[in-house]
């Protein structure tokens, strides 16, 4: 028994299980060289008694901080993008010794500042972000301090580990699944051009459209980015036009909402006068009506692949999972 208000140690836990405190230290610190079978018992005996390893000490010993820092901006098209992103990283990381911390910056911000301020005070043993650009200073950064990262999205720089959602194919869908409801004016809100993303859905979009002999309306003056008033205003005064879209594609939540404002506030008819296809990562147009049609990018599974692929690269382990693009569904 623990005197009361003390902190339990792995001499405790030792005794508990009837393990050498050497073997208690290699197990918690998941030594492959333990067996596995042992590793789970001594972490259950280290759990029921509620040892926590004292992570300063560990990282003057290791030079390890056993935290892994998620950095994220708002993502404010995307409904509970951070959210699902976070998820997917504690499923993975729950089982581990490591800790998740969440680090956020805003638009307009730097984005390189806060990755700096991880790698120069070693505030964790990797790193994950999104958003990322084709020649990503942050990317760069990490590749010349040889410190471990994963991304969500594809850079121009390479040789980096990164998970990616197919934004090609998903213009190309959209604008089948638009020109074989009959449209053949068809609208996308782009993304921020600032993004590789942009430049994959745009070719994607392009690419289809002229295959199929449609129109394709590229607006230059308002993304994804931009605030949703801005977007519904503009595509309102482009629902007034004579040579109006007659068909929208939305890679985001928030500026599905604002086309359907728009739709409504012209006068039209959805599914009548103009078709709509949307990007969903959330399940809030499942319950909307009329229904318009979705396409679905699971941002939970992309955390969870990250946190794998981010583990072996903090282990200079090789992964499976290192560059991954996921398709539509």
């Amino acid at each position: 028994m623990l005197k009361t208000g003390s902190k339990p140690t792995q001499k405790d836990v030792a005794e508990k299980t009837g393990y050498a405190v050497t073997t208690v230290s290699r197990a918690l610190a998941d030594d492959p060289q333990i067996a596995e079978r042992t590793r789970s018992k001594i972490a259950e005996a280290a759990a029921a008694i509620g040892y926590v390893p004292d992570r300063a000490a560990q990282r003057l010993r290791t030079g390890r901080t056993n935290v892994i820092a998620l950095v994220l901006d708002p993502h404010g098209e995307l409904l509970d993008f951070s959210g699902s992103m976070i998820s997917g990283f504690a499923d993975v990381v729950r089982a581990t010794r490591y800790h998740l911390n969440l680090t956020q910056y805003q638009l307009g911000e730097d984005p390189l500042a806060p990755i700096q301020n991880i790698v120069r005070n070693r505030l964790a043993d990797g790193i994950a972000f999104a958003r990322t650009e084709p020649q990503d200073a942050r990317v760069r950064y990490l590749l010349e301090a040889d410190f471990p990262f994963v991304t969500h999205g594809r850079t121009d720089v390479g040789g980096h580990a990164w998970y990616d959602y197919d934004n090609a194919a998903f213009a190309q869908k959209a604008v089948e699944q638009l020109h074989a409801l009959g449209r053949q004016r068809i609208l996308i809100v782009p993304p921020s051009p600032n993004y590789t993303f942009a430049r994959h859905m745009r070719d994607g979009f392009q690419s289809t459209i002229d295959q199929l002999g449609a129109t394709g309306i590229l607006p230059t003056d308002f993304d994804l980015n931009s605030p949703a008033t801005m977007v519904h205003q503009r595509l309102l005064s482009l629902l007034s036009c004579p040579k109006r879209p007659d068909g929208f594609i939305m890679a985001g939540e928030i500026a599905a909402m604002a086309g359907l404002a728009a739709i409504e506030d012209a006068g039209l008819k959805l599914g009548v006068d103009i078709d709509m296809v949307a990007k969903q990562t959330s399940r809030v147009f499942d319950l909307h009506r009329p229904r318009i049609e979705t396409i679905f990018e699971d941002i939970k599974e992309a955390g969870q692949t990250m946190a794998k692929a981010l583990l072996c690269e903090i282990n200079r382990a090789p992964s499976s999972v290192r560059q991954v693009l996921q398709s539509p569904r």
